[in-house]
């Protein structure tokens, strides 16, 4: 048996203006018409005797990745929502002791949320030889094998073999992200892979080189389950797993043991970490092109032009990219892919709330975003999931008028239960306790006028919530 566990807590600041932090990259489509969430999930079908598995995200991101799940038919899982991002050792630590607790000690299988993967078969195979080694307490990591030089990703360096098979090997060396000169050498050195982020371990051995090399860690981490009210999803308590140091798993355990393993691996992985790996990952026109969206591409070669707004219009370009939002677009060459998140911290050092933050704002029920914004009103597009509903609620400064334009809305008006199809309007005055919800089958539209002194939207009462979040206050009212 093998127990994934899948880390979805990546913010993805390269992969911006598309991915934020309110809406990250494992929850976004880049390479497939499914998130890379959703991808990885469906990369562990093949696999034999793969257990329910366990996802590590951020708890401002459980209903989103909940809802994800159910949409990729994934209904059997445990979530660990992790209170702050403390990179990668502390995660992983606390799933760890969270399985033992469990007594489900077979091999963690440790993947990123965030990857590609082209041959699944080969994957599988992969994964079943570090399956073998992990069993015998060995820590295992994948290294792919470089077919370029590429200098956005860490080395492994190839040490001795295990045994006579030469499946998997001593770990000799962890090399850095090089320059594109020591990428080059290390390429033609042949015994140098790239760090892939992905590992297999059981519990007990993982857990024995957190007591040995990072104690500390480990204790916040258990402390964090201790404090925790043993219902699942499991919310790790925040002043305990804040006290853990924030590093990675390789500089905290898997640079320092003398246990840790290599398995070559060659399943056209790719870390989708900036917008150059999605121009290598995705299928291009005969001129090399990228084209998603409305986009219009006109002489240009080598490009990537993605649009989930406006429309794209690219003339003259060759090796650029193009990413174009209702409310921000990106315009670089690929080769400063890498560089997109400095602009990011720019953005926030401005205190830009675009730098986290789309103008189209999800949550559990579906998603709304604003189209006009002036003194003393505002108007929104919002758009739910079939046969769900916002919460119980009322304001204190607004009122609401409401016109459905796409499908059927069930509207709660104080002690009226109202059906309005498309077309028909209703008005929802200040202080009316209210509700909104789709019946159908399909999403459903409606368009919002809210009017008053004060449309800030922490303006919310709520009594009833089907997500739990009556005592939880969102910086969207909803």
């Amino acid at each position: 048996m093998v127990v994934p566990v899948i880390l979805a807590g990546g913010k993805g600041l390269r992969l911006w203006p598309l991915s934020r932090q309110t809406y990250p990259k494992p929850l976004i489509s880049l390479i497939s018409d499914q998130s890379l969430l959703q991808d990885t999930l469906s990369r562990l079908k093949p696999l034999e005797e793969s257990t329910a598995p366990v996802i590590i995200c951020n708890v401002d991101h459980r209903h989103l990745i909940e809802g994800q799940l159910h949409e990729a038919g994934v209904d059997d899982f445990t979530l660990l929502l992790e209170p702050q991002g403390r990179n990668t050792a502390p995660a992983i630590a606390a799933a760890a002791l969270w399985l033992e607790q469990q007594d489900r000690l077979d091999p963690m299988l440790v993947l990123s949320a965030d990857h590609s993967i082209s041959d699944e078969a080969a994957f599988a195979g992969a994964v079943q030889t570090a399956g073998a080694v992990a069993r015998c307490g060995h820590l295992v990591t994948f290294g792919i094998t470089p077919n370029h030089p590429a200098t956005g990703y860490g080395y492994l360096q190839r040490g001795v073999a295990l045994d006579e098979t030469q499946q998997a090997f001593k770990l000799g060396a962890f090399i850095e992200k090089p320059d594109s000169t020591r990428a080059k050498t290390l390429l033609e050195a042949g015994d140098c892979f790239w760090n892939s982020g992905m590992f297999m371990f059981t519990a007990e051995a993982i857990i024995a080189e957190f007591e040995h090399l990072k104690p500390d860690i480990l204790q916040a981490c258990w402390a964090a389950l201790l404090e925790s009210d043993g219902t699942q999803p499991v919310l790790l308590d925040a002043q305990a797993f804040g006290s853990a140091e924030a590093i990675s798993i390789d500089y905290a355990i898997m640079e320092q043991t003398d246990k840790a393993v290599m398995v070559p691996c060659g399943f056209g992985w790719s870390d989708i970490g900036d917008w150059d790996a999605v121009w290598e990952g995705s299928q291009g026109d005969g001129a090399g092109n990228r084209v998603s969206g409305d986009v219009l591409a006109h002489d240009v070669k080598d490009s990537l032009l993605h649009s989930t707004g406006p429309l794209l219009v690219g003339l003259g370009l060759e090796n650029m990219m193009a990413i174009a939002m209702e409310d921000a677009v990106l315009v670089a060459p690929r080769a400063r892919a890498q560089d997109v998140k400095s602009v990011v911290e720019a953005l926030r050092e401005k205190a830009d709330v675009r730098a986290d933050a789309h103008n189209r704002i999800h949550r559990p029920w579906g998603y709304f975003e604003s189209l006009l914004i002036l003194e003393g009103f505002q108007v929104k597009q919002i758009v739910i999931k079939p046969g769900a509903r916002l919460s119980l609620q009322k304001h204190r400064h607004r009122g609401e008028h409401w016109v459905v334009v796409k499908g059927t809305a069930i509207v709660t008006r104080d002690d009226e239960r109202l059906t309005l199809g498309v077309n028909e309007t209703i008005f929802i005055p200040l202080g009316a306790v209210h509700r909104l919800e789709n019946p159908g089958t399909q999403p459903m539209h409606l368009i919002e006028v809210e009017i008053g002194d004060y449309l800030g939207e922490d303006d919310i009462v709520r009594f009833e919530d089907d997500y739990g979040r009556v005592e939880e206050s969102f910086p969207d009212g909803s």
